[in-house]
């Protein structure tokens, strides 16, 4: 099991609140993604939940159990940092078995439990490897491997993928969706970069200066946004957003509308622009137009559209696919 419930959960540090007042629940073998800024508070909010830092008020339950002011050894949890902390002078057996040797483990048990993780994670070939004969995702599953071997209630992730370069950055996110998939325990994961959120989690929590702006399925999330800021942060490109008598024609303070939901023609539209810069991207070609009166506004558009620097485009967008906000920057 691996429901963790979080009731009331706050944190300041003196006189500095970073967490106000949080109410979350985290259902048994779901994947959970904690994302927002750097310093919104998501890291914080991790290491509550993992006993590395002392909640101020609140309530912290997993399986049922009041774990608010246990130690983070009997919380039964797993995380793995950043940084891999792994031990150069042992091998990758040895780093990933340290756990369960500190925990007085029979060796045949170590044999078993670190054999099985390395062929979860496709390092049996590497077990008598140091971590500097390793490239950065091997070590990482290494880090991986050494929380695995304690059959955790839940795996606790923090950044795990900022020291990896972007091609292994995608290598990796597939890696631990598919590891999740295989060992359906309940997963946290915190990161600061939407894509993962949205490619590997269950579950998004919108983290905002300690508040959770919004939390529902990465589809709900994109589709729906609460507010302004969730529909800010989540999508890539960003959401165009429009005031003045554009919005109030759609009878909103304030519209927005995703990138690819805007028609882009040379010859008729709603919207009046000349293009800035395109980004053609092979199957997308990202075109920045300046417009009249809605500023600048970024279109998704077909890879194989050709227009460039200086021209004359129309721009239409999709009425059906807008997104209402009021003064206060509520969804309408």
């Amino acid at each position: 099991m691996g429901n963790i419930v979080l009731r009331n959960v706050s944190k300041s540090f003196g006189a500095t609140t970073i967490i106000p007042d949080i109410d979350l629940e985290i259902e048994d073998g779901e994947f959970v993604v904690f994302v927002g800024p750097s310093g919104c508070g998501k890291s914080t909010l991790l290491r509550l939940i993992a006993g590395l830092e002392d909640t101020t008020s609140g309530t912290i339950m997993i399986d049922g159990r009041d774990v608010t002011n246990e130690a983070p050894a009997r919380r039964k949890l797993a995380m793995v940092f950043q940084s891999y902390a792994l031990y150069p002078h042992m091998t990758v057996a040895r780093n990933i078995a340290f756990p369960l040797k500190m925990a007085g483990e029979s060796k045949d048990m170590i044999d078993k439990k670190v054999a099985e993780a390395a062929r979860v994670l496709n390092l049996s070939n590497y077990l008598e490897r140091r971590p500097g004969q390793l490239s950065g995702g091997q070590r990482q599953r290494v880090a991986i491997g050494r929380a695995i071997v304690r059959q955790p209630t839940a795996f606790l992730f923090d950044e795990p993928l900022s020291n990896l370069d972007a091609a292994l950055r995608g290598t990796m996110r597939l890696e631990i969706s598919e590891l999740h998939q295989q060992l359906k325990t309940t997963m946290i994961y915190v990161t600061h970069d939407q894509v993962e959120a949205m490619t590997m989690a269950d579950k998004i929590v919108v983290l905002n200066a300690g508040n959770i702006e919004q939390v529902g399925t990465p589809l709900e999330l994109y589709r729906k946004p609460a507010n302004l800021f969730v529909a800010g942060f989540i999508g890539s490109p960003r959401m165009n957003f429009v005031d003045g008598p554009a919005a109030s024609k759609h009878g909103a303070v304030r519209v927005g509308i995703r990138p690819e939901h805007i028609a882009i023609s040379t010859t008729a539209g709603e919207w009046k622009g000349t293009v800035g810069v395109a980004e053609h991207l092979g199957s997308d070609t990202f075109v920045h137009v300046h417009t009249d009166g809605q500023g600048t506004i970024n279109v998704r558009a077909d890879g194989e559209v050709t227009v460039n620097h200086g021209d004359t485009v129309y721009l239409t967008p999709d009425e059906r696919r807008m997104h209402r906000f009021d003064a206060e920057g509520r969804a309408v």
